[in-house]
């Protein structure tokens, strides 16, 4: 997840439609937040992003990278939030809105909100509630510091997954499996040649 802070200065809900879908801005409660991030962040949700995206290669759906905004919440119909990844199923999302400009309208069946050292806590379970309620089936709050997984479901089920567990998407996403430790993985510096 990134971190948000409201821009100076006012910004009419009516005019969102002005702010270019790919840039890092999210409006919530009628104010335009700019999104901070970490590399470290960033990377994680790339990775997950990939690997969606790669499930989509067998599983038909469309994933989507921390770049896409979604506006698929009610009742604020002007609101928009950027996960770090989503997926969402084929049957619920047509080619001509895969092909539209602007905010994705459909819900997403899952999203990812990866935690950056500067976000806080009333956020982060803000939208995860935010997302919750508009329908979203898993939200994974992932935590790169502690190398863990919260999974969140509509019927307020949580679990929580550490480095030697697997990220499973099921009954959403059935044949996912990422292991949690390669979600954090770093890649490892050549060994230098001795002598």
């Amino acid at each position: 997840m990134r971190s948000s802070h409201p821009l100076r200065g006012a910004f009419p809900p009516q005019n969102a439609h002005e702010l270019e879908p790919g840039k890092g801005f999210e409006l919530v409660n009628d104010q335009v937040h700019e999104l901070n991030v970490r590399a470290k962040s960033i990377r994680v949700g790339g990775r997950l992003y990939r690997w969606l995206d790669e499930y989509c290669d067998t599983h038909p759906g469309w994933a989507f990278p921390a770049e896409t905004s979604f506006r698929c919440f009610t009742p604020d119909t002007n609101r928009f939030r950027k996960p770090d990844a989503a997926f969402i199923a084929l049957d619920r999302s047509t080619n001509e809105q895969y092909d539209s400009e602007g905010h994705i309208s459909v819900r997403p069946d899952v999203v990812a909100e990866v935690l950056s050292p500067n976000d806080l806590i009333y956020e982060v379970n803000a939208k995860r509630e935010e997302w919750l309620q508009a329908g979203v089936k898993l939200v994974w709050v992932i935590d790169p510091v502690e190398s863990s997984i919260h999974i969140y479901r509509p019927d307020g089920s949580v679990a929580l997954l550490h480095a030697t567990d697997t990220l499973t998407g099921d009954p959403v996403l059935p044949g996912f499996a990422v292991p949690v430790a390669e979600l954090f993985r770093v890649p490892a510096a050549p060994a230098q040649p001795t002598g």
